[in-house]
């Protein structure tokens, strides 16, 4: 039986020390943080990388595939198993906590590790966390605020197809890019609402491709047709493809998640006996 002294020494000794070792858990965030940009750096080396650390890279639209998604959890586990190990290596022996309090905060500095591991990694990778977002939600043809040069770049090659055309080139004083512009912002504005094209704007559009290329009204009007049908199946595939992307991270954030915790407690056990 702890004599009375004994126990008040020991309450004594718990009450001085933290039950959180936040040096640790900056320390394996950090850790795990930095493994996560070194493994998706070499994803994308390797080519099975949905996500690229650099910035304004985005994600990549040729990796949308189950192995790619696996990748991310491998990612995860590897990362989240490290820092989260540190976490519980690294933090203050406690005395007088019982066992499984002891397991209780190990477990909770493993997640916090994580936590942490997260927030800096999302940070590193903001403009493909945004991306994926945008994509997901409206395609291929994201918001992107008053600044629309990036849909601009992903609609352009169906403006080509509208406006191309076996006449010699316009006469001098005319201004090519104007038509464009505006159906540029027509088509735009449509395939971001995810809905098709209104009918007065359909037709608007077929004047202006007859007038800018040559064709039959009729003619004009089946092209149009033709490319907006194209212009709806590539945005809703890059949606559908943003969406698994999204279930994918959700399961890896979780899975490592899960490894951070475990594996604190792990460490946190060869504290105490070290």
């Amino acid at each position: 039986m702890m004599e009375p002294q004994s126990g008040m020494q020991a309450a004594t000794e718990e009450a001085q020390v933290s039950g959180v070792s936040w040096g640790a858990i900056i320390a394996g965030g950090v850790a795990a943080s930095a493994l996560t940009l070194v493994l998706l750096v070499f994803g994308v080396g390797m080519g099975f990388a949905t996500v690229s650390p650099w910035s304004n890279a985005g994600i990549s639209s040729t990796t949308r595939s189950v192995g790619a998604g696996l990748y991310l959890i491998v990612v995860a586990m590897l990362s989240s198993t490290i820092g989260g190990y540190l976490a519980g290596r690294l933090r203050t022996k406690w005395v007088g906590v019982h066992t499984h309090e002891v397991y209780f905060r190990d477990t909770a500095h493993g997640f916090l590790a994580w936590g942490l591991a997260t927030v800096l990694s999302a940070a590193a990778l903001a403009s493909a966390t945004a991306n994926i977002v945008g994509a997901a939600s409206t395609g291929f043809v994201q918001a992107t605020g008053p600044d629309t040069a990036q849909s601009s770049l992903l609609i352009d090659p169906f403006v080509d197809r509208l406006f191309r055309s076996d006449r010699a080139a316009n006469q001098a004083g005319d201004d090519p890019t104007a038509p464009r512009a505006e159906v540029d912002r027509l088509l735009i504005a449509s395939l971001r609402a995810g809905g098709d094209v209104a009918p007065a704007d359909r037709t608007y559009v077929a004047q202006v491709v007859a007038q800018s290329t040559g064709l039959a009204q009729a003619d004009a009007e089946k092209r149009v047709s033709e490319v907006v049908t194209q212009a709806k199946v590539t945005a809703d595939k890059a949606r559908k493809g943003a969406v698994k992307l999204s279930l994918w991270l959700t399961a890896s954030m979780l899975i490592g998640a899960f490894a951070a915790s475990l594996a604190a407690t792990e460490g946190g056990r060869l504290r105490d006996r070290a």
